[in-house]
């Protein structure tokens, strides 16, 4: 694949930024009072932003990946 090596790198730094920002950011939100309920279970407040996060880092791993095809 044909891609400039800047626009490559641009891939590269934001799969980067998105893998070191996502993590603290679910273990923060775990922690958050509002993340159980009474009862320790989650919430929907828990599960909303998991998935959100699970999908930006699924997102970071396929904008990664094409960023280092793109390098090759």
């Amino acid at each position: 694949m044909d891609l400039p090596v800047a626009w490559s790198l641009l891939l590269l730094v934001a799969a980067v930024w998105n893998f070191v920002i996502w993590p603290p950011f679910l273990r923060r939100i775990a922690k958050d009072d509002r993340a159980r309920d009474a009862d320790g279970k989650p919430t929907t407040f828990l599960r909303v932003h998991a998935i959100l996060i699970g999908i930006s880092l699924t997102l970071a791993l396929a904008v990664g990946v094409l960023g280092i095809l793109t390098l090759t």
